[in-house]
């Protein structure tokens, strides 16, 4: 893997992103797509838990939408990830995670990380078991919805991966 570019700047997603985020995810092949109107509330509602990451255009180039689990105050649940094809391969998703984790951890005490993985999905298995590693926390994975329970059709179970504690917001 190679260095993400130098001129890569991550921060906060705005409300004009939404139509972006909505683009990377439907170009990744591997999300579930949601409206675009919900791309542009999550960047409203759920910036401060969300990160993009801007290239020398500034235009986003890739991301990671979260939020805090209201029954956990200290569980972030990873939503979306998702990076650009011509932008794969340099650690962009990696770098947004760990500055998401971060930040997160300095401004609301943060410990553990949830998301979850369609089995087979090896790009997201290797970014959250390398997240773990990284950061020092144990990993569990168990079936959080089965594959019965997706009322539109064929849809593959959902994994819930729980890291945490993380040991430290900097990554090893």
């Amino acid at each position: 893997m190679t260095a993400a570019p130098a001129d890569l700047i991550v921060d906060q997603p705005a409300v004009t992103d939404g139509a972006s985020l909505w683009r990377l995810a439907k170009d990744s092949e591997t999300l579930d797509l949601n409206s675009s109107y919900s791309y542009l509330l999550w960047c409203r509602d759920f910036a401060g838990t969300s990160a993009v990451a801007r290239g020398a255009d500034g235009e986003p180039v890739g991301f990671v939408t979260g939020y805090v689990r209201p029954e956990r105050p200290r569980t972030l649940l990873v939503w979306q990830v998702a990076v650009d094809a011509a932008y794969r391969g340099h650690g962009i998703a990696a770098r947004l995670l760990d500055g998401l984790t971060a930040r997160l951890a300095a401004e609301r005490g943060i410990t553990d990380v949830e998301t979850t993985i369609t089995p087979g999905n090896t790009a997201s298995e290797r970014l959250f078991t390398s997240f773990a590693a990284r950061h020092g926390a144990r990993l569990e994975r168990e079936v959080l919805f089965p594959a019965e329970l997706f009322p539109d059709g064929p849809h593959d179970p959902e994994v819930l991966y729980r890291i945490g504690p993380l040991t430290d917001a900097t990554p090893h």
